[in-house]
């Protein structure tokens, strides 16, 4: 006696996967006897104060707009001159390689490093210096004597 070659379980979802089509098929063919869904019908119109609206907008009433003048995102940004930072070197390890500076306007401490100094200094010096962000904060660069 052979088998038949689907399983009780197998038959049970290809009669329910056949049903849902067969649902699926139904609701389809009622939205297109119910007759709702012409093109008109779906349109919307937003109004001058951005209301939506059914009604189309007032041609009278219509602006033009140069898009040149329309900022998308951040402001575009006018050539600024970088700030040019004033302070004196508070303590430098010429061993080491590194130091201090103590801003003098906002009396802030930046770290500095050998390398961002433009030339030798010594502690006490005056100096100049931009600031650059650094692994651990602010980081004086471009360091020279004022």
């Amino acid at each position: 006696m052979a088998r038949s070659s689907g399983s009780f379980n197998k038959r049970e979802k290809e009669k329910k996967r056949q049903q849902k089509q067969e649902e699926k098929k139904v609701r389809k063919e009622e939205r297109k006897s119910s007759g709702t869904g012409d093109f008109d019908s779906m349109i919307a119109y937003v109004d001058e104060n951005g209301q939506i609206t059914s009604t189309p907008p007032d041609p009278t009433k219509r602006k033009e707009v140069n898009a040149e003048e329309i900022e998308l995102g951040v402001p575009r940004r006018t050539d600024e001159a970088p700030e040019v930072r004033t302070g004196r070197i508070d303590r430098f390890d010429e061993s080491r390689g590194f130091g201090f500076i103590q801003e003098d306007s906002t009396r802030e401490r930046y770290f500095v490093h050998v390398s961002g100094m433009l030339e030798e200094l010594r502690e006490g010096d005056k100096v100049t210096f931009d600031l650059e962000r650094g692994t651990r904060g602010l980081n004086a660069v471009g360091v020279k004597k004022a």
